[in-house]
């Protein structure tokens, strides 16, 4: 026992041991605690078991086929801390979106994230495991950096933590390389010819992420989805005018007609939107103690000039409140992955609302949102869906107290509302989005009234 042991910190193929188990005991956490992958029968949890294994021995085990010793052991490191980083990138993407990293999604993450602050992310004690063996190297670095300055004044031999390993720096035999890399594929192979065996045509009939995760691992699901990234990418290349005419020929052959009863109901009136976010229909018309939830709302829905519908269904993909925009604006769904916005809010042309009320009904249109205007890539979107005019958080004065990790409280923005939409024209179509996020958010230990923002304000 005590021979294994000291193999695994004085020989190569121990440290790399170290790097896959570290990894795989990470992985097998985050299924457990954080990934609701819906295991159901033996055979998948063994999957579930054995899938981060094949493709951490595939990667980590490249290090084996440099020759030089430092190399070989700082390209196991490298390679061993991208593995970390997307495992810990979607732990924290699955808390806030129950959803994994798409390419696309990384890819427009600067466009989604801005705006935010650091108390957007659900931080919680596990996370200690995840990031505990970086932690601990920093600290000891830090640790001895300091006493080795007054060993370097004191002109002593400088001293670093290695945790009880040695580099080990004789020649790798030639055959070790490729055994490793074919048990790593060999289970990789297992593990597919399992999860074929549970799930037929797992790769081809891909509506639910959740599945490869399960099967496969977070490793291969990233490759898979980088493939089928850029082929997607490939068919936007080349598609060109020719291609709308099967396009327009479907949507002229599945035509539906307004419904007469609603048809131009507002026609030449001003249209102003609440979308509202994190909202349930019960709530209307709720009493708690005799007391109203939602007042201001309960009048507007039985105010002769509301419109207002309760059959809808729940229909955004990653690009959660941003997609619940677009189909808001253009009666479209977003994308399978990754965000519209942030994806091809810049550079595509929209047939949007928006747009369409100024373009054919001489509207003015306008947006107001308490988050940052780069939040989600508003600000470039809103362009491209028509919207004349975009008053982000920045343009609303208010004290520090009154923000969030999504943006400025309602209570900052809504009470400003009549003079912002005064600089509009007459006839305008504004559409309020208060900020506000589908998770458990720290509610403050004083919320301002109505009454001390200068104006009776409902909710």
């Amino acid at each position: 026992m005590k021979y294994r042991l000291k193999q695994l910190r004085t020989s190569r193929w121990g440290f790399f041991t170290i790097l896959v188990f570290l990894l795989c005991a990470k992985t097998l956490l985050a299924y457990v605690f954080e990934f609701n992958l819906g295991a159901e029968d033996p055979l998948q949890y063994l999957l579930l078991a054995i899938n981060p294994l094949g493709t951490s021995i595939v990667l980590i085990g490249l290090g084996m086929y440099i020759r030089k010793p430092k190399r070989a052991y700082i390209t196991a490191s490298v390679i061993y801390i991208l593995l970390c980083v997307l495992l810990i990138a979607n732990i924290l993407y699955y808390r806030e979106f129950t959803d994994f990293m798409t390419i696309n999604t990384m890819l427009g993450s600067t466009k989604s994230v801005q705006g935010l602050t650091a108390g957007s992310l659900s931080l919680r004690p596990l996370d200690l495991v995840y990031f505990g063996d970086f932690i601990i190297i920093l600290v000891s670095y830090l640790v001895y950096g300091l006493l080795n300055i007054m060993r370097f004044v004191n002109h002593q031999q400088l001293i670093w933590p290695h945790f009880g390993c040695q580099m080990d720096r004789r020649p790798v035999a030639y055959h070790r390389p490729l055994a490793t890399t074919v048990i790593g594929l060999a289970i990789f192979m297992v593990t597919m010819a399992l999860s074929e065996a549970n799930r037929p045509q797992l790769l081809t009939r891909t509506f639910d992420r959740t599945y490869i995760v399960k099967y496969l691992g977070l490793g291969p699901f990233t490759v898979y989805d980088a493939m089928k990234t850029v082929r997607t990418n490939q068919v936007r290349s080349q598609a060109d005018s020719a291609s709308m005419d099967k396009i327009l020929s479907y949507t002229q052959s599945h035509y539906a007609s307004p419904n007469a009863t609603y048809y131009g109901a507002a026609k030449g009136k001003n249209l102003i939107v609440i979308h509202l976010e994190s909202f349930q229909q019960f709530l209307l018309g709720m009493k708690i103690d005799g007391q109203e939830v939602t007042p201001f709302l309960n009048s507007l829905v039985k105010d002769d000039n509301t419109l207002s519908f309760d059959n809808f269904f729940n229909q955004v993909g990653q690009g959660k409140t941003s997609d619940a925009e677009n189909m808001l604006e253009t009666s479209t769904f977003g994308l399978s992955t990754g965000s519209l916005f942030a994806t091809l809010g810049t550079d595509n042309t929209f047939q949007a609302a928006p747009a369409i009320l100024n373009q054919t009904a001489g509207y003015s249109t306008a947006v107001m949102h308490g988050g940052s205007g780069s939040f989600w890539n508003r600000d470039n979107t809103y362009k491209s869906l028509g919207y004349n005019y975009f008053f982000s958080g920045d343009y609303y004065y208010h004290s520090a107290d009154m923000n969030t990790q999504y943006g400025s409280r309602t209570n900052s923005c809504w009470p400003k509302a009549p003079s912002t939409l005064s600089t509009c024209s007459s006839r305008s179509t504004p559409r309020s989005l208060p900020p506000a996020t589908t998770f458990r958010t720290p509610l403050p230990t004083k919320i301002p009234t109505s009454r001390t923002l200068g104006r009776t304000t409902p909710q």
